[in-house]
């Protein structure tokens, strides 16, 4: 199991230089984990791209659809203390904070592309590059 970010979710389904590396993460480990932050956050990201004009809003909604299928039973409650106790010890936002948190209380690695918590949690978190090319 692994913990990943919205990013690599969002990798996984859209166009991206590191569509290939998300795909590759998901054969090495089938069983991604995310707090159920990663839902909003998912919206967003296709927000951006039917603003663009990069999706339909019918793909959006196939996209969508796929993504919850593949996360069912998978999404889990983050507790805030925690989330806080990072943020205080970071620059992290609570977001972010809250895909570490879950990696720490489910003891394996949290999978980003986000430098600023790959630079402030080198003990949880592990590059999309470095797992997939180990």
């Amino acid at each position: 199991m692994i913990v990943v970010d919205t990013n690599v979710i969002a990798y996984l389904y859209l166009a991206s230089p590191h569509a290939a590396e998300a795909e590759e993460a998901l054969r090495q480990d089938p069983e991604w984990a995310v707090p159920i932050l990663w839902r909003s956050e998912f919206r967003n990201v296709l927000a951006h791209y039917l603003r663009k004009d990069l999706l339909t809003l019918e793909d959006a909604y196939q996209i969508l659809a796929e993504a919850a299928s593949l996360m069912h039973r998978r999404e889990y409650r983050v507790a805030s203390l925690p989330v806080l106790d990072l943020v205080t010890s970071s620059t992290c936002s609570a977001y972010d904070s809250e895909f570490v948190a879950l990696a720490q209380d489910l003891e394996v690695p949290l999978v980003t592309t986000d430098r600023q918590i790959l630079g402030q949690f080198p003990q949880v978190a592990i590059s999309l590059d470095a797992f997939t090319h180990p």
